[in-house]
Formats: C-alpha cells, sequence, structure tokens
C-alpha cells in the first residue's frame, strides 16, 4: 500500500518527544539494570566466586560512603543548573520568538538528555550508597559500582559541556529559524503519496457522492473543543467499511474544532449515529497545533517570528530576512512536491473518506501576505520577499500557483508604491519585480491579454479552506 498521511506511530512518536520526562525516565531505568548487573557481580566477588580486575576503585566502606556522598549531591546540584539553564531559554524562546515556540525547545533532545544523565547518575550513586552493608566477610564495598559511579560522573561532564554549548546556540535565532525550516521540510516528505499506482474505482464518484453529501448527508457533532491535531486514516476507513458508508470531514488538522459544530458528513445519512459512536477514535484535539499533519503550522511559525522582528518594539528587519528566505526553501518543496491525497478509496475501489487538505496557493499566500501587511514601508523587505517570489517561480509546477505567486509580487509593488516615499528605493523594488519576467507598468492596471488574470481575494472565513476536495490523486486503502 502507498504511503497515504503520516501513521498514528509518527503522532504518537510526536507526543512522547515533547516532553521533559520520557528521556530521563528511561535513563533511570537503564541506571536501575546497570546497577542490577555491577551489584550482582560485587557481590560474586565479595563471596570470592570470581576475581577483578586490579585497577577498579578499592577501599574501606567509608571512603566509598564520602566519595558516593560527594557525587550524588554533586549531581542534583547540577540538575537544579541545568534545570535552571532550561527555564531560562525557554523564557527567551516565549518571549523573543513567540510562545508557539516553547514546543521546539521542550522536544530538543539534548536538553532531555542531559537532564535524563543527570538524574540517573544520581540515582544510580544513591543505589551504590545504600548497597554498603556490613555481612558476613567484613563490611561488603561494591568496589565495581564505584569504579562505574566515577565513570558516569566523567561521563556527566562531558555532557554538561555539550549541553551548554547546544544551550548557546539553539537559542540564537538563525538556528532557531533553521529548525523549524527543517521541521517544515520534514513534514513536506511525509505528507507527500509514494506510488499511488492504477486505483480501482467503483460506485459513485466523487462529483456524485459530494452532491450527496451536500444535499442529505448526516452531520456527526464535534464532543469537545481544541485544535485537531491528528487524523487517523486507518481507523477512519475501518468505520467507513463496517458502517458502509461516505465519511466527508469538516475540518483539517490545525483547524478549531469547536464541541457540538459539525465534524463530518456522512452518506447515506442513517448511518450517522453509528459513525459518531466511533470517530472519536479517528481524531485527536488538543490545546494547540502540532506538526504531524499541519503543513501549515511550521509555516506560521516562521511567519511569527518574521512579524514580531518586523514590530515597531524588535526592529529587527534581518532575522525577517532570514525567515522570507528559509519560508522560500520550503515553498520550492511545495510547489514541486505538494499533491496532498483527498479521495480514498477501500479495497474494492469504493469511495470512503474525503478528507480536507490546505491547496499549495493558500500556502503561498500565509507565507507572504501578513509578512507584506508587516513590511510596509521597508524596502529591503519587499526585495527579499520577490526575490523568494522569483526562486519559487522556478519550481511552480501549475498555472494557479504562477497566478498565486504573481499576485503575491503585484501586492508588494502596490505597497510600495504607496508606503516607500524615496524614489531610488521604489526604483529597485520595480528592479526586482521586473526581474520576475512581469512589466511593473501593468501591475496597477488590467493585464495585458494573454496574461493570467490576478486572483481574486480569499474571503477570511474560507482562507483556510481552499483545498479542494475533489483535487490530488485518489488512493487506495488495506482495508
Amino acid at each position: 500500500m502507498s504511503r497515504l498521511v503520516p501513521r498514528s506511530s509518527a503522532w504518537r512518536g510526536e507526543a512522547l518527544r515533547t516532553n521533559l520526562w520520557l528521556v530521563p525516565t528511561g535513563e533511570v531505568l537503564c541506571a536501575v539494570a546497570l546497577f542490577a548487573g555491577s551489584y550482582t557481580i560485587d557481590r560474586a566477588a565479595y563471596r570470592g566466586e570470581i576475581a577483578l580486575p586490579a585497577w577498579l576503585i578499592s577501599g574501606s566502606a567509608d571512603s566509598a560512603r564520602q566519595i558516593l556522598t560527594a557525587i550524588a549531591a554533586a549531581m542534583i546540584t547540577v540538575v537544579g543548573v541545568v534545570f535552571s539553564i532550561t527555564v531560562v531559554a525557554l523564557t527567551l524562546a516565549s518571549t523573543q520568538f513567540g510562545p508557539r515556540m516553547l514546543r521546539n525547545f521542550v522536544r530538543d533532545r539534548v536538553t532531555q538528555l542531559t537532564l535524563g544523565t543527570f538524574v540517573a547518575t544520581f540515582f544510580y550513586a544513591i543505589l551504590v550508597l545504600i548497597s554498603i552493608a556490613p555481612g558476613p566477610h567484613g563490611e561488603f564495598v561494591p568496589n565495581l559500582s564505584v569504579t562505574l559511579t566515577l565513570l558516569l560522573t566523567a561521563a556527566d561532564l562531558g555532557i554538561l559541556i555539550l549541553f551548554i554549548n547546544h544551550i548557546a546556540k539553539m537559542i540564537q535565532l538563525p538556528e532557531v529559524i533553521a529548525s523549524i525550516a527543517r521541521d517544515l521540510s520534514s513534514a513536506i516528505e511525509a505528507s507527500i503519496p509514494s506510488s499511488p499506482g492504477t486505483v480501482l474505482k467503483r460506485g459513485a464518484s466523487a462529483p456524485e457522492m459530494l452532491r450527496r453529501l451536500e444535499d442529505s448527508g448526516g452531520l456527526v457533532r464535534a464532543e469537545s473543543s481544541g485544535y485537531l491535531q491528528f487524523v487517523r486514516l486507518d481507523t477512519l476507513m475501518g468505520i467507513a467499511s463496517r458502517t458502509n458508508s461516505v465519511i466527508r470531514l469538516v475540518h483539517r488538522p490545525g483547524h478549531f474544532v469547536l464541541e457540538g459544530h459539525p465534524l463530518a458528513t456522512v452518506w447515506p445519512p442513517e448511518a450517522a449515529p453509528r459513525v459518531a459512536r466511533s470517530l472519536d477514535r479517528a481524531h485527536l484535539t488538543g490545546p494547540h497545533r502540532t506538526l504531524a499533519q499541519d503543513l501549515a503550522f511550521a509555516i506560521d511559525q516562521l511567519v511569527e517570528i518574521a512579524i514580531r522582528a518586523l514590530s515597531p518594539a524588535v526592529n529587527d528587519t534581518f532575522t525577517a530576512l532570514t525567515c522570507i528566505d528559509w519560508l522560500a526553501d520550503g515553498l520550492c518543496k511545495v510547489c514541486a512536491q505538494w499533491n496532498p491525497v483527498t479521495l480514498h478509496r477501500d479495497r474494492g475501489g469504493r469511495l470512503r473518506v474525503i478528507t480536507v487538505a490546505v491547496s499549495d496557493t493558500r500556502l503561498i499566500d500565509r507565507a507572504f501576505e501578513k509578512i507584506r501587511q508587516a513590511g510596509r514601508g521597508m524596502p529591503a523587505v519587499m526585495i527579499r520577499q520577490l526575490d523568494a517570489l522569483s526562486k519559487i517561480l522556478a519550481y511552480a509546477t501549475t498555472e494557479d500557483q504562477r497566478r498565486a505567486l504573481r499576485a503575491q509580487a503585484q501586492m508588494i509593488l502596490r505597497s510600495c508604491e504607496e508606503s516607500v516615499s524615496e524614489e531610488s528605493d521604489r526604483a529597485d523594488v520595480r528592479r526586482a519585480f521586473e526581474a520576475l519576467g512581469w512589466p511593473a507598468a501593468n501591475t496597477t492596471e488590467h493585464p495585458a491579454p494573454g496574461d493570467p488574470p490576478a486572483l481574486a481575494p480569499v474571503p477570511a472565513a474560507d482562507a483556510d479552506r481552499s483545498g479542494e476536495l475533489g483535487r490530488g490523486p485518489e488512493h487506495g486503502h488495506s482495508r
């Protein structure tokens, strides 16, 4: 079966990664397992069953207790320092990059690894400390375990240096922006269908089924409010097959769902009650958006950083230019590769699920509109946006994409004419516009014959839903 959308495992992986407890917990369990092994060996050596190497640390029980107590105290102190540094980094991220960037810092593996390593070493030192006890052959001193504690401490020092270096790099704006751009590229690659092959089609056609759903489809309403974070397509296909129905989703991941509002429509309508009882298992909602299936979220994150940088309180034009560069990189991939699947058929070729996808033209609009509005009167921002449009245009594969790119270029040029007072600056912007291959003289007039028409503005209520349900490849499904 071809890949359709990220599976539930992708969502679970993202949910497990975005916390500060999973990695430390795993490392503590590893420390317990390591202690069990070293303690067993130390006990065997104490009974005289085996001989330990001479290079292991040896000494009295009191010496071992002093070493372990000092290490345990130092480890818990450093854990507090690491936690403090993490909180400072999160505070800086929330202030400078916006509260939605906090998840990017919380999911950072180096931070989780550092916290976990120090907590695990502390826990291991405590276990070794309490294992020292009187015995029939004198006091039991776990020499191997004490030596391993010192080795773990040495490793912790290396990890601490790595952590400080990593934090110093991670809070730099270019690094934050580049990491979000990498997430965007990963989300694009994960959503590309692979080798759809020949799709068997039976039953009603997609246009006919859409008409039935509009005219007489049964409504399924949302049972809770929140952002739609993930849609389990496999579960949806199973529900539709069991109820012999067609399910059309009203929302895509990233939309805010209101309790009691329509979540899906079902045909035939008599199947709606049975679908409603099972539909909650196919949707995950929460208080925030995620990247698992929401490609627009990564674009919105970059746009948010850019418009914060362009605000009068910050006035950091170069950060905005960096965001524009990375947005161009992501949109080049979107124009060349983005072809979302919205019609999903079962093995028999019958249409079962109709999903909603954000269109490539809407992604272009999201990437440019707010930055253009925030950058009025700033020729540097306008020129960089026009340069980005020129790069994206080279990857455009459809006339709709070209029209969307031209519309954005025209709006940038009009904004320049209205807000930039210096003629030489306006001339620079015009030259950047003309580099796209369109004459600047026609941008504020009617298009010349043969030119693609300018895009009509998308109504605000429908702007996020401009992904066309019937477009894109169709896929069969394993169920």
